[in-house]
């Protein structure tokens, strides 16, 4: 609520069991009962069996899929559910290939860590790397945080930003004063876009 209240646009649910931010199904449920309209509440996977992301899709009111694995084109579609391919920056010899394969995406989040790890890392990549010209939006994430989102976003003009650890008190737990100052100046800097 806190997170709504300060303007987000949509909400990151994590349901990738290694993560000290995954939650449960239940929790899920009671923070999407609680968001108001307009909100996205969007479901984040990494290496999930189908059968579970299935189960969880049919639990569990989402509004978009986000995949942080290796997941294949197929493995991210079929479940009645937008989705988000999340592009791991490090090591990545050729973005615009890897985005070429998953057509039907809604858009792609650009992240800093390396293929085969988890985001949340709270590091920054080189923003001149990423793919021109992308037919989707590009949503940009990696070391984001309420000093640095500005300058991206000025730099990178992404269609959305992303953000967790970068507004944290300690891993997992939200600082109320980092979300509403990182929420700020993402607002300052649309209305210099509009």
């Amino acid at each position: 609520m806190m997170a709504c209240a300060a303007g987000a646009d949509a909400l990151g649910l994590v349901f990738a069991q290694t993560s000290p931010r995954c939650v449960e199904i239940a929790q899920a449920r009671a923070i999407i009962a609680a968001v108001p309209p307009y909100v996205t509440v969007v479901g984040l996977f990494m290496h999930a069996p189908r059968a579970e992301i299935a189960h969880i899709v049919g639990q569990v009111a989402l509004g978009a899929l986000q995949f942080h694995g290796d997941e294949t084109p197929d493995d991210c579609r079929g479940f009645g559910v937008p989705y988000i391919k999340a592009v791991a920056m490090a090591g990545l010899a050729d973005p615009q290939a890897y985005v070429a394969r998953f057509a039907d995406a809604q858009g792609f989040l650009f992240d800093s860590h390396a293929p085969g790890q988890r985001g949340g890392l709270g590091q920054t990549f080189d923003w001149n790397c990423l793919p021109q010209g992308l037919a989707r939006p590009l949503i940009l994430a990696g070391g984001l945080n309420p000093a640095n989102v500005a300058v991206a976003m000025r730099q990178v003009r992404p269609y959305a930003v992303d953000v967790s650890s970068g507004v944290e008190a300690a891993k997992g737990i939200k600082d109320p004063a980092k979300v509403r100052d990182f929420i700020r100046a993402v607002h300052e800097v649309d209305s210099e876009f509009a």
